[in-house]
């Protein structure tokens, strides 16, 4: 019985010659297979949409850094030729005005509708009285034109997401299909796949759109800014050329009754 206890409690002994035991093997780690997995593999699981998506991501990439050029303000209303066009028309000279118009700045918001309205001022046949008149109309196409810049971004966030659930239909059609036709290992590695391709689409879609989505509302915003300034600047602009309003002539006072009595006895 003594001997039973203490071939428990103390460790075993191994004999000469003899082999020890092997340790028992760890068990697997199930991320192992996951540390390799890289991003381009990824997007080689969402198949052709995923490649769709990503050229689309590279166009409205291309697509905010020009608007960031562009839509600024310093651009679109130059302090010197905001300048030149006051003391020009301070000056009634129309024609200085729409030569600086055409200068260095001709790609600006403000040359472009001063440019337009002077035009228009110069082969009306009401002159200056057209001049007002010309502006608002010069200034709204030219708003409508900066705001189509801008809709590109705005398409882009808008197809992103169906272009991504696209994917994810596609995805969730080949599982099912899967499911339906095979069995086994190879069920698993095929339902595997086509989920993979559903959520990577999904996922690419909203990494599209949300970006889109932001700048957008941002451009937009830049632009009515853009807008409001220079509606000011071109407003004491014309304010300089504009013919004041007639002043309303004075009524004639009523003959007093006994004067008009004298005049008709005599």
């Amino acid at each position: 019985m003594t001997a039973m206890v203490l071939s428990f409690l103390l460790p075993a002994q191994t004999t000469p010659g003899s082999t020890p035991a092997a340790p028992a093997s760890p068990p697997p780690d199930p991320t192992a297979g996951l540390t390799g997995v890289s991003l381009w593999d990824y997007i080689k699981d969402g198949g052709l949409i995923s490649y769709i998506m990503i050229a689309l991501s590279i166009v409205a990439l291309a697509l905010v850094i020009r608007n960031a050029l562009y839509i600024r303000r310093a651009r679109h209303i130059p302090l010197d030729l905001a300048q030149k066009l006051d003391m020009a028309m301070a000056a009634g000279s129309l024609d200085d005005a729409a030569r600086a118009c055409s200068g260095e700045h001709a790609d600006s918001f403000l040359a472009r509708v001063m440019g337009m309205a002077l035009e228009r001022v110069r082969r009306s046949a009401f002159g200056n009285l057209e001049i007002r008149s010309a502006v608002e109309d010069a200034g709204a196409a030219e708003t409508e034109r900066m705001h189509r810049m801008n809709d590109y971004i705005g398409i882009i966030a808008a197809v992103g997401p169906m272009l991504g659930l696209l994917g994810t239909v596609v995805g969730m059609i080949g599982a099912f299909r899967t499911i339906g036709t095979l069995t086994g290992a190879a069920r698993s590695t095929q339902l595997a796949t086509f989920m993979s391709m559903a959520l990577v689409n999904t996922a690419e879609g909203l990494i599209v759109a949300i970006p889109c989505t932001i700048m957008f509302a941002i451009y937009r915003r830049r632009i009515e800014e853009i807008v409001d300034d220079a509606s000011r600047v071109m407003e004491r602009l014309i304010s300089h050329v504009s013919a004041p309003a007639p002043a309303p002539s004075p009524r004639p006072s009523p003959r007093p009754v006994a004067a008009a009595r004298e005049v008709d006895r005599a």
